[in-house]
Formats: C-alpha cells, structure tokens, sequence
C-alpha cells in the first residue's frame, strides 16, 4: 500500500520514466522497423531530457528562449 506522500513522484517502469515509456506504447501497437527505431530515438531523448533535470514542458521553454536569443525588443522595429 502506498502513501499519499508517493503521490508526488512521477510514475517509472523499472529505470524508464513514464515519459519515455510512451513510445514503446506505440510500437506494441504498430511492429515496424521504423517505428521501433522511432521508438529507441525518442526514449534515448526523454531519458537524456531526464538525466539533465528536464521535464518536456521545461525543454521548449529553454528551446525557445535559446532560439529567441539574448536580445528582447519591446517595441517593433516600425514603431521606433
């Protein structure tokens, strides 16, 4: 029985986060060789997102702000 203090933690199955779980999902559902590489690529990813502290939603934030680069303009360029 499980205490409601482990409600917090994020669900795993053995050392895979749930996260990278899915994909395996996916090729239970369709067995081709494309999707199993599909799968092995996108698990490699969620659990290096995972090592590093990421969580998907925390990765495209710090995506973004990489791509937007340092400088953040307030105005348009046309109204300055």
């Amino acid at each position: 029985m499980a205490h409601w203090r482990d409600s917090a933690r994020s669900v795993r199955l053995f050392f895979l986060d749930f996260r990278a779980c899915f994909p395996l999902l996916i090729l239970l559902f369709h067995i081709r060789l494309w999707t199993f590489l599909l799968a092995v690529v996108a698990t490699g990813f969620f659990t290096a997102l995972e090592r590093y502290g990421f969580t998907l939603a925390v990765f495209l934030r710090w995506f973004r702000s990489f791509i937007a680069g340092n400088r953040k303009i307030a105005q348009p360029w046309w109204k300055r």
